[in-house]
Formats: C-alpha cells, structure tokens, sequence
C-alpha cells in the first residue's frame, strides 16, 4: 500500500475562533450559564489578541485536517479584519460570516440597522474578504431583518448561515414572538434557500426538516460542541432520509477534529436507529469536505495527505482505509498534501 492518500481537506463550515479561549474553564451550567461567560470574554477581547490568538487556532485547524473555515463573527468590524489578517498568516482558506445582530448580546454584537450591517459588509468586500450573510438567530434578528437581509444575500449571491433550534428555550421564545417555530419564520421571511446553512437544528421538527430539504437547504452540524453545551442529539438519520445536505463545524472549538466531528454523526445515527453503517464512509467525507465548501460558496480549498503508515491505519486495507478513517483515526493521521 502507498505510504500516503492525498484527499480533500476538511471545511470547517462553522466556526467561532475566539471561544477557543474557553477550553476547560467553562464546564458546569446549561447553554444559558456557558453564553455569559462567553459574553464576558467578548466583551474584553481587542483586535490585537484577536489577531495573534485566531492565528493559532486557525493553524491548530490546519494541523487537524482543516484547510478551510467559515468564521461566524459577531465582534465588531475592526476586529472583522484583524480575523481575515489572522486567517491569511495562518494560510487557510477563509470566509467571513459576518454576524447580523439587531438585539441581545452585548453592544459590540449589534449593528443599528440593516443598511448600516450591509455597509460594514461591504466594507469588508472591498478589502477583498469572502463574505457570507449571517442574522445570527432569530433572537437576534427580528422579522424585518430577516426579510432585509435574506434579499440582499439573493441579490448579491451571498450564503446565508443562522443558528436555529439549537436549544428549546429559543423555540419557545420564537413562537411566543411570530406564532411560528424559527425555520418556519426563515422560510416565511425569505432566509430559507439553496445557499442558506441552517446551523445546529437539534430540535428542528418534522415540518422545519421538510422545509430545509424542499428549500434544498443545507444543515451544519457540529457534534463535539453540541455535546459540550447540552444542545442535544442532531437528528441525522431524518436529514439523511430527507437528502439534506451536511456540514461540519467546529464551533466553539472546545476539539478541533473533523474526524471526531463525522465520526459523532454516524454514532448519533446508529444510536437512535439502532442500527449500523447508517451513514456511508464516503458520505462523510464528503459532508467534511464537498457539502461544507458548497455551504461557505468556496470553489477551490487545499488537499491533505494521510499518513497511512500510522499506527491507527496499521493491518487496515487499501480498500478499507476511508472506513477506518472515519470509525477509528484521530486528526495526526493526516499531513500537508
């Protein structure tokens, strides 16, 4: 056997770099105790420990497989580019999902207006950054923000990424608000299409999943994170019969491992069906790779090589090496193409 495979780098289709400060300090709570001491550290960070701190995480990606990531920002337009400087030092591929926030969180989240977000974005277009549209939530965003920027994104042939149904709590709080559960106020407002991730979808119901996959949406899942904070089991055995397309993110970067990402996936499925093999091996790959770089709109993103002289590939067959990288490898099993 070849002593490496050259493959497709890993797109990281979701991820906030600063909360990688958080590893190990914030165990204890429910989601709603962990976002205050996330909120505590966005409110102290400055746009040089942005600059040298993203630089790191993005090359702990890079290390991990990860040759590309969509960076969910929510902390102010300068520190927006201190991030793309942070992703070109590092060299990975990258595009910046500059967070719509009209209400909640704290100062620096929240933009006065929509025509003042659409400015700073294309302030940052202009400075040759890839871009996405990203409302943050639909606790953030309310309906006429939604609508706004979901025809901007159709206009410009933006993405549109959006936490939703990722906690109960947040579903509650949307049907009190518009009647409706939060995918079916995104579809309602525009926000729902081919180029929109929906992020999380945890507790999506029947009817939302229908509408993601009749929108021929996609769904980001971010399985280490979502164990980490309590967000519950992603449906994927339903988003598979429904031909959802997948993604994977890191998220809150409490691991950085696309392989331990897929790997949860296929283990959630096999939990909840009891079944095995739910997922196929070249599936996930694919959702690790194709699907996230269709979700960020990326046309090209680096290779990596794996090592298949390392210990975890050992007595494995040629023809079973996609299988034992998804079932049993970690993240040092791949190099540099």
């Amino acid at each position: 056997m070849a002593e490496r495979l050259t493959i497709p780098g890993f797109v990281n289709a979701h991820c906030h770099a600063f909360q990688r400060a958080l590893r190990g300090r914030t165990e204890g709570g429910d989601f709603w105790a962990w976002r205050e001491s996330m909120l505590d550290l966005a409110s102290r960070l400055a746009p040089e420990q942005v600059r040298s701190g993203y630089v790191d995480v993005y090359r702990e990606q890079l290390a991990a497989g990860y040759t590309a990531v969509g960076e969910v920002h929510y902390l102010g337009l300068e520190v927006a580019v201190a991030a793309a400087e942070a992703a070109e030092e590092a060299g990975i591929a990258f595009v910046l999902l500059y967070a719509a926030y009209a209400r909640g969180g704290i100062d620096r989240f929240r933009q006065e207006n929509v025509a003042d977000y659409v400015a700073q974005l294309e302030s940052l277009r202009a400075r040759g950054v890839q871009v996405g549209v990203a409302p943050h939530s639909v606790r953030a965003c309310p309906r006429a923000w939604l609508q706004d920027l979901g025809r901007y994104a159709d206009t410009e042939g933006l993405p549109i990424h959006v936490h939703a149904d990722e906690q109960p709590r947040e579903i509650e709080e949307c049907i009190a608000e518009h009647g409706m559960r939060p995918v079916e106020l995104l579809a309602e407002c525009g926000c729902l299409g081919p180029h929109t991730t929906v992020v999380h979808a945890t507790h999506a119901d029947a009817h939302e999943l229908d509408l993601i996959a009749e929108a021929g949406a996609r769904i980001c899942l971010c399985p280490t994170t979502e164990a980490s904070l309590g967000d519950g089991f992603a449906p994927v055995e339903q988003l598979c019969e429904r031909g959802i397309g997948i993604c994977i993110g890191s998220d809150s970067n409490v691991r950085i491992d696309p392989l331990e990402e897929l790997r949860e996936l296929e283990g959630i499925a096999r939990r909840r069906t009891l079944q095995r093999n739910v997922v196929s091996a070249d599936s996930l790959l694919s959702f690790g790779s194709d699907e996230g770089a269709a979700s960020l709109g990326l046309e090209s993103w680096d290779e990596i090589a794996v090592d298949l002289d390392h210990p975890s590939l050992q007595d494995v067959d040629e023809e079973d090496v996609f299988a034992a990288l998804v079932s049993g490898c970690g993240a040092d099993v791949f190099t540099a193409a």
